[in-house]
This record gives C-alpha cells, structure tokens and sequence, in this order.
C-alpha cells in the first residue's frame, strides 16, 4: 500500500509540473513587454575581422506568434539590410529578399520554409503561399528574389512601375492606397516615392508596424525626388496621425546611439548602433522641417539624416538601380 501511495504521489508531482511547465511556455508577453523588447534590442552588428566572424548568416528575431525580423549579416553586406515576415492564415508575406543571391551563402527562402512549416497546422500543410513584395528596388532589397521564383506556392512581385501597379492595383498612384489580407491579417500598402521611383511603405494590422524600407529609418537616407519625397512623407504622417502606430521601422540602422553621428557607407562593424524602433513623432519632426523647405537640402535630426541625391548619383541610380 505504502508503495502505492508513494507511487502515486510521485505521478501527481509529475503531473503538476508537466502542467506548470506548459502554462509558462505558452505565456505570453504584453504588447508593451514586446515592443520593449524590440526597442532595445541588440542586433547582430558585424566584426572587426570578418574572416573570423561566426555570426549567421541570417539573424532571426521573432517579436510575436506570427511576426518576425531577419537582418542581414554585416559581414556578408556592409548593407545589413533588414527583411520583415509576417504570417497570416493564408499567406506568408516577406518583405524584401536582402542583398545576396547565393543560397548557399544567404538561405533566405529555407529559412522562410522552415517558420511555413513552424506554422503548419499538419506535417503534410505547405498551403500557406509565401508573396514576395518589396519596398523598392534598389538591389539590397531584391537580390535575394532568385531563391524563391520559381518555387511552388511562391508569388514573387517585381520592382518594375508595371508589376507593382498590376500586384496591388493601385486606383491612382502615389495618393491612393491598397491591401493585402494574409487571411486574417490585413496589410495597408502606401506609395511613398523620393528615395526611389517605386518606393513603398507597409502597415500591418496585427503589429501595429509601419515599415518604411528606405524611407525613413535611423541613417542617412537618399533623395533622388525631393518634391516627391516631401509628399511621401507628409502622406505616411497623415497616416499615421489616422491609426495605431506602434513602432516605425526601416531596412537598416545607420546612426550610432548617442544620436546625430553615423556609421559610413561600408562600415561592416557597428558596435554603437541605434535602435531600429523610429517612432511617429520622429515622422511629425521629419515632416515639418520638410514642409518649412522650399529647395532641397540637407536635414540633420537626432534620429536620422536626409540629404538629396546629386546629378551624377541620380543618373548611377537610374541606370544600373544600385545607389543606396
């Protein structure tokens, strides 16, 4: 009897603690918890010496069930570009593919495949489409296309006028807006040219995110069309100032923490970076120092730098879509 009870005393112990240990793991973090954690955290930020740097290749930061952040190792690109994945019920939707093409290299759309099948209501569901979109074309952002064309169950959009027109319907461009629905999971997209001609932004209902690639983000950004930029900006402030925006984030991280000073074009290690989290009021500065501008120029603000494009860096990027 003794044996018995001792038994099941022991399997009562188990049981609580197998209980106890489910409920902390599907604990969740409140929405302030996680955009603290977004805040301040520490990206992976590239080696004094990359020939001994063993940072992957991709970082993966996954702020919620369904929302995640990679960027780009330093040490792979100076660009360090960073590529937003968020999951609906029926569509996995990526934003930019990054700057390298080589799969071996760069696993973009495997790492895509392993958070589908992480989603996977059954070993056998691979339903969910993947939809490749792009918040402009230069080519940090779209090198990474070539992993995913041509793979089943994946739409890639292409960064011409023509296909973006075409993918989002857009009514009236620049002014008017578009969704996409991942199947419970809304997506707002806004057409905010200036950095370059095709240059979009993206709000995600489920965040509360507005991704403004290389719009807007803590760095110095690149104007090629100063008038549509203005407009650009004054757009996504409207935007803003009509929902719930909960952080504002761009491609990549540009300034050093103490504000006002910046990392180099080329610089592979950034050890005092700012946060990636810009927030609206960042957006509401940008907007009224631009709206008190009659000619273009340079604007230096704590959180980022805009200057406008030269005659000779204008035509580079025309041409060959590389610049910035």
């Amino acid at each position: 009897m003794r044996k018995i009870i001792l038994l099941l005393t022991l399997l009562i112990a188990f049981i609580v603690k197998v209980e106890a240990s489910s409920q902390q793991t599907v604990t969740k973090l409140s929405s302030s918890e996680l955009m603290t954690s977004l805040t301040q955290k520490k990206w992976l930020h590239g080696a004094e010496d990359c020939s001994t740097n063993q940072d992957p290749a991709i970082e993966v930061f996954q702020y919620d069930e369904s929302s995640y952040i990679f960027r780009q190792s330093k040490c792979l690109s100076y660009e360090a570009p960073f590529i937003y994945v968020f999951v609906g019920d029926k569509k996995i939707l990526v934003v930019d593919t990054g700057a390298t093409a080589d799969k071996n290299e760069f696993p973009l759309y495997e790492t895509v495949l392993s958070i589908q099948e992480n989603h996977a209501l059954t070993k056998q569901d691979n339903s969910r489409e993947i939809v490749v979109i792009h918040s402009h074309s230069h080519s940090d952002h779209y090198s990474g296309d070539s992993q995913f064309i041509g793979q089943e169950n994946a739409t890639v959009v292409g960064t011409a006028e023509g296909d973006i027109n075409y993918f989002f319907s857009f009514k009236s461009w620049p002014t008017k807006l578009s969704e996409i629905d991942l199947g419970g999971r809304i997506i707002t997209i806004i057409p905010t040219p200036g950095h370059q001609e095709q240059a979009i932004s993206i709000y995600d209902s489920q965040t509360q995110w507005l991704l403004t690639g290389d719009t807007f983000y803590p760095g110095y950004i690149y104007v090629k069309n100063w008038q549509a930029y203005q407009a650009s900006i004054s757009r996504l402030t409207d935007f803003a100032s009509k929902h719930t925006v909960s952080a504002i984030l761009g491609a990549h991280i540009e300034m050093k923490a103490n504000g006002k000073e910046y990392y180099e074009i080329g610089t592979i290690y950034q050890p005092d970076e700012a946060s990636l989290v810009l927030q609206p009021e960042d957006l509401v500065e940008l907007n009224a120092v631009l709206s008190q501008m009659d000619d273009a120029g340079i604007i230096t603000l704590n959180t980022l730098i805009v200057e406008p494009l030269g005659f000779l860096p204008k035509l580079i990027s025309s041409i060959v879509g590389l610049f910035l």
